[in-house]
């Protein structure tokens, strides 16, 4: 560890409790994508604190911009650009009532922080306040991107577009790891999230009594049909290595128990570590709603939404990172994160400007409701996550700004 290192590291182990109370303020306020007016207020609060410049972003997200006084020029990068680094949080929540009882349980029924999105953003304004007090130390300019509705795979898109990483010659963000233990991260080259499409099938039947189904065309056993072979397209018609997933979480269909069902509504995901492959699969998975329900005397149509492209970490940017993280923690605490088939649209960010994604533990096996998955409803983390992710996340900024990785 330089000296520098053992600054930020001294700093945000004295900026640790402030950082608890803020995460835990956020966690009792959680709100959903698109709706998340009172977070991006309260971020703007923390980041006029500081005195940085900052201003709204699809809808709901925030950008701000941390400009060093650093003697000397902005340095480049290999492309010759001036060196700017963007630093990226998300801050939405789930649909989810919480049912982990604690006093920053979440006030608002239906509405949780189980993606840690919570802990995410408050590293982020961590980070902002490590930067600020070593702004001194680097010349040009770091962005903070304080990224809206993550979970339904639009805001980074949308920021994108909207221009909040315009300039940055290299990205950085995390995502809590239940599956690792705090103190550790993982941070891997290549493919580390699935590509993701969400699918909305609709298929029309006839309805009639059950007990003459002849008379009409059953759209309930057509959509169970599909539900069904399905499944083949992953362990009949694809390499066996090849990572790729088929599911469907909602069908609704029927009236009433005695009626055939004119209407079914199935609604899943395809999810895939390959391109091709998953174009490939949503071909099938068409031609097979098709041929299924024609067979049995119905029609469909389907509904093709891209949520997140698949998240590929540039190796450049990894061996910055595995650079940083081995000097801040040492060997033992990189750890090997396996490939998921969850998606995050972190990879609109990479996908414009060369990144990487690490993945920071949050378990503490004494603590069980840390052990839980993301997404489950009595997730929580142990918040000694904070003593790795900021001084990671402002390490790699500042040595990046400087020119020593």
């Amino acid at each position: 560890m330089n000296k520098l290192e053992e600054q930020i590291t001294e700093f945000a182990e004295k900026d640790f409790d402030a950082l608890v109370a803020l995460r835990r303020e956020f966690h009792r306020h959680p709100e959903l994508g698109q709706e998340e007016f009172w977070t991006a207020s309260r971020i703007e609060e923390e980041l006029d604190k500081l005195g940085l410049a900052h201003h709204r972003c699809a809808g709901t997200g925030v950008v701000a911009y941390v400009d060093g006084t650093g003697e000397g020029p902005v340095l480049s990068d290999a492309a010759g650009r001036p060196r700017s680094m963007a630093l990226r949080a998300d801050i939405d929540a789930l649909p989810l009532t919480e049912k982990h009882e604690s006093d920053y349980k979440s006030e608002i029924p239906g509405r949780m922080h189980a993606c840690g999105h919570d802990v995410h953003l408050t590293s982020l304004l961590g980070t902002a306040r490590a930067l600020c007090a070593f702004r001194d130390q680097f010349a040009g300019r770091i962005i903070l991107v304080f990224q809206p509705d993550e979970e339904n795979g639009f805001g980074g898109r949308r920021m994108v577009k909207e221009g909040a990483v315009d300039g940055a010659t290299r990205c950085f963000g995390f995502h809590i790891a239940p599956e690792l233990k705090v103190g550790t991260l993982g941070i891997m080259k290549g493919a580390n999230n699935a590509g993701v499409y969400k699918f909305r099938m609709t298929i029309r039947g006839k309805g009639a009594h059950v007990a003459s189904p002849h008379q009409g065309a059953d759209a309930l056993f057509m959509a169970a049909q599909v539900v069904v072979a399905a499944q083949a397209l992953v362990t009949r018609m694809r390499d066996p290595i090849q990572p790729l997933l088929i599911g469907f979480g909602k069908l609704e269909a029927g009236a009433a128990y005695n009626i055939v069902a004119d209407q079914a509504v199935l609604e899943g995901t395809v999810r895939a570590l390959d391109p091709e492959l998953q174009e490939q699969t949503l071909r099938r998975l068409d031609q097979l709603l098709q041929d299924t329900v024609s067979l049995y005397g119905g029609s469909a149509s389907a509904e093709w939404n891209m949520i997140s492209e698949m998240l590929i970490n540039t190796d450049e940017a990894v061996e910055e990172a595995r650079r940083v993280a081995l000097s801040l923690f040492g060997e033992k605490r990189l750890v090997v994160r396996k490939q998921a088939m969850i998606g995050d649209d972190m990879s609109d960010f990479i996908n414009e400007v060369s990144g990487c994604y690490a993945f920071i533990g949050t378990q503490n096996p004494g603590r069980p409701e840390t052990v839980h998955p993301l997404h489950h409803v009595c997730l929580d983390v142990d918040e000694d996550v904070f003593k790795v992710s900021v001084p990671m996340t402002a390490a790699y900024a500042l040595e990046y700004m400087r020119g020593e990785i």
